[in-house]
């Protein structure tokens, strides 16, 4: 079995228990609020103004054998830089303070999974941080091909408050062919355990981010 399909494997039961969590269910169905969408928003600006920052202290510190990624990591900084702003800009055009998202502080769960990745680049082993990768574009691709248009439609907002999560569809398809390239060539046994150790971390993480979102009232009401 490849790595690839392995780690998908040993994460299975994270992955369930994110993408049935009730508000996902509700996204992936388009019955999504306009203040649970600023609140996505919200949250995803507070880790995707760390991917390239995250990306540059993995390249720096991944060691010579592996030169090879350090190249792959050089080309997914350039893709991801700025993304940040595209978040800012949905939050503007869908109604919310751009500004106060800005200076704002994110959610404990967002907070400690940022800080996990900081800190696994910095004491750990920094090919973890691939692991984020694999949870974030893989939630990022099922919400944008499956929610995207049909939130835009239920709650009338323009296309141009849904650049971040429209575009990360066809671009996270992309990566992910890439990313499956990738670990696919990872050998070293301590490599894969700490991908695969900080899938599961992330994985919790950011199910925790979502379970704090508010969601849409009609929606609990029409469950209950």
């Amino acid at each position: 079995m490849s790595f690839f399909d392995t780690l998908q494997e040993a994460t299975q039961r994270e992955r369930h228990e994110l993408f049935n969590l009730p508000i996902i269910v509700d996204a992936l169905q388009g019955k999504v609020s306009l203040d649970s969408y600023r609140a996505f928003l919200a949250q995803a600006y507070y880790h995707v103004r760390h991917t390239v920052p995250l990306m540059m202290a993995c390249g720096a510190r991944l060691p010579t054998r592996l030169e090879w990624l350090r190249k792959a990591v050089c080309e997914y900084i350039e893709d991801e830089y700025g993304h940040e702003q595209w978040v800012l800009n949905d939050i503007a055009a869908c109604g919310g303070d751009r500004d106060a998202v800005r200076d704002g502080q994110p959610s404990l769960s967002i907070e400690l999974m940022v800080s996990f990745l900081y800190d696994l680049i910095a004491r750990g082993n920094p090919v973890g941080l691939f692991g984020m990768v694999n949870v974030l574009e893989g939630t990022s691709i099922a919400l944008a091909t499956h929610a995207a248009g049909s939130i835009r439609d239920r709650l009338a907002l323009p296309e141009t408050a849904f650049s971040y999560l429209s575009s990360h569809g066809s671009l996270d398809i992309e990566h992910m062919q890439t990313y499956r390239r990738l670990m696919n060539q990872l050998q070293d046994p301590d490599d894969q355990a700490a991908v695969i150790h900080a899938s599961k971390v992330v994985y919790r993480l950011y199910a925790d981010m979502f379970r704090g979102l508010p969601r849409d009232a009609e929606v609990q009401h029409a469950a209950a």
